[in-house]
Order: structure tokens, then sequence, then C-alpha cells
């Protein structure tokens, strides 16, 4: 089986890179990614994630600063860091247009594999955190 935290590096590697392939190539063909902003079940919806993010903030990157591997699955703690320069979907539907923000967001995530790859990636963020670095607010009612 192959090494969670190694698998974890490579993600994180073809992310910078701006490599959508070499991200897939990571998962198993019936791996699941789990955001706040959604789920992502097999490879295409996958990619999916992972380009509008890529849309979103074009110049993104993923500084991991700690990871720790138990057994099947490697957690890494990072900052994402990039500017705002495309279409950002909210929760709720809404699309925030480029605001050419910089943005800085804390998060983790939890790398599950096996024999054939990744096959669970959880990332955890505070979306609320990030959406202010876009200059949105949340209403009493609870809209951006």
């Amino acid at each position: 089986m192959p090494d969670a935290r190694t698998i974890l590096d490579k993600v994180t590697e073809g992310f910078n890179r701006h490599d959508l392939e070499a991200v897939t190539r990571c998962f198993d063909a019936r791996g699941v990614f789990v955001t706040p902003s959604g789920v992502g079940d097999g490879l295409e919806e996958i990619s999916y994630f992972f380009e509008t993010s890529l849309t979103a903030f074009p110049d993104a990157v993923v500084t991991l600063w700690s990871t720790v591997a138990c057994g099947d699955t490697a957690i890494g703690e990072w900052t994402l860091t990039g500017t705002h320069g495309g279409a950002y979907m909210l929760p709720g539907g809404d699309v925030v247009a480029a605001t050419g923000r910089p943005i800085a967001v804390r998060g983790a995530s939890f790398c599950t594999v096996d024999e054939d790859g990744v096959v669970g990636y959880r990332i955890y963020y505070d979306q609320l955190e990030l959406i202010a670095q876009l200059g949105r607010t949340v209403s009493a009612e609870g809209e951006f």
C-alpha cells in the first residue's frame, strides 16, 4: 500500500503546479473528495473541484506546515494563499466575480489511501474567513 504521507505530498505538489492530471492520478477511481462546499465522487468530480479552485484563485499555493500519518491516513495542516482572479461560488450558489483580493486561509486535509491510491480526501477550512477576505459579509438572515 502506498504511504499516505507521500500521497498527500503528491496531491499538494500537483495542486501547487496547477497540474490537475497529476492530482487526479493520485486518486483511486472510487475516490471521494469532501470539502466545505460540496462532495466530489469519482475522478471527474474530484478534478472539477480542484479545477474550480484554480479558476477562482489562479495563483493558489498550499503550504503544508505540519503533517502526521496514522496507518492509512495522513493529516496535513496548511495555509492556502492566492489572489481571487476568477469566479468563486458561495454556499447557496451565488458567484463572486474576481476581486483581485489576496487570500490566506488556514485549513487541514485528511488523506486516506489504499493500494490503488486516495480513497478519501477531506479538507476543512473556515468558509466565512475566506468569504470575508473576498470582501463579502453575512446578513442577519444568513445570506452573503
